[in-house]
């Protein structure tokens, strides 16, 4: 008898799936108009703040002048992106992008991992919690104030850094003041400021991890290290795979507040960068038609390095790998 009535019940729930199908989206916009009345708004927004201005994108290809307005200007083909190509600048910035960016990607990607691993071996829950408030804090700091707060620690004539090398019997450095000192401390600064953001998302990710895994990993002989090797970070490999994939987006691209804060007249080395050079030659110049043709190039880079890596990380996980 009950055979009969889950028989009866199954038929009943694929008929009536059969059945709206066939009545379609009407259907469901009559059962759920009040949804997609509120989905109106932010798909508004979307349409008007991030198709509509694509269609600027048009400027890469015109000789375009202000005076004669968006369609007024004359269409020149490939010809701001050869002006383009031609520029010493232009290959400047792109090897100082992918330099930055690259070591962001080398430190700033993996200090959250290892802290997240340190945090998670913690037992006191009250200095755990502390520590990740305290670690989290610069992440919501404007890089115009962190920027500020470098020059009073780091600068080389009253900085207090070197106040208290001097005092210790050293000589001052000049971390913002020489380029590759400046390369360093920004990339130190940008570990700072990021890792509490990323150590959350994998504390978060650590969180779910069963723990009869490490039971069964303990009665296999495993230590803490091999805890860590052989449980949590497979257990989190998905999370890395995909904020690695979201890091590798923004290789082309960068920190543009970041460089703006920190950077200043005597090292000028390493901080023009692509997002730098679109503000120069647009803003700064008026050169619209170059500086849109830079950001689309940057914009194309990125949406392939993205696809690349999405591909080979599906690749991996096809073959058991993550």
């Amino acid at each position: 008898m009950r055979a009969i009535t889950t028989s009866n019940s199954k038929n009943e729930t694929a008929l009536t799936s059969s059945k709206n199908k066939r009545q379609g989206i009407l259907y469901y916009l009559r059962r759920d108009w009040q949804l997609y009345f509120l989905l109106i708004i932010p798909l508004a927004l979307v349409l008007v703040f991030k198709y509509a201005p694509m269609f600027g994108l048009t400027l890469a290809f015109k000789d375009y002048k202000i005076a004669k307005g968006f369609w007024g200007s004359e269409w020149v083909g490939l010809e701001v992106f050869k002006d383009l190509f031609s520029k010493p600048e232009f290959y400047r910035a792109i090897r100082n992008t992918l330099l930055l960016n690259i070591l962001d990607l080398l430190f700033s990607f993996t200090a959250p991992i290892v802290l997240a691993l340190l945090i998670n071996e913690i037992k006191g829950v009250l200095f755990k919690r502390i520590n990740q408030t305290l670690l989290y804090l610069p992440h919501f700091l404007s890089w115009v104030i962190i920027g500020a707060i470098a020059y009073q620690l780091l600068a080389e004539g009253n900085g207090m850094v070197n106040n208290a090398i001097v005092q210790l019997g050293g000589e001052r450095t000049p971390f913002l003041q020489e380029d590759t000192n400046w390369l360093i401390s920004y990339l130190l600064i940008g570990v700072w400021q990021s890792m509490g953001w990323g150590t959350i998302i994998y504390l978060a990710a650590m969180s779910g991890i069963n723990p009869e895994l490490y039971e069964a990993a303990v009665v296999d002989g495993a230590g803490r290290w091999r805890k860590v090797w052989n449980v949590t970070l497979p257990s989190i490999r998905m999370t890395i795979v995909t904020l690695l994939i979201l890091s590798l987006g923004n290789v082309m691209g960068g920190s543009f507040e970041r460089i703006i804060a920190l950077a200043n007249k005597a090292t000028t080395e390493f901080t023009t960068t692509i997002p730098v050079l679109v503000f120069r030659w647009g803003l700064e110049s008026g050169n619209f038609s170059r500086a849109t043709a830079i950001g689309l190039f940057q914009a194309v880079i990125g949406m392939v390095l993205v696809l690349l890596a999405d591909r080979v990380a599906k690749k991996l996980g096809e073959d058991g790998l993550i």
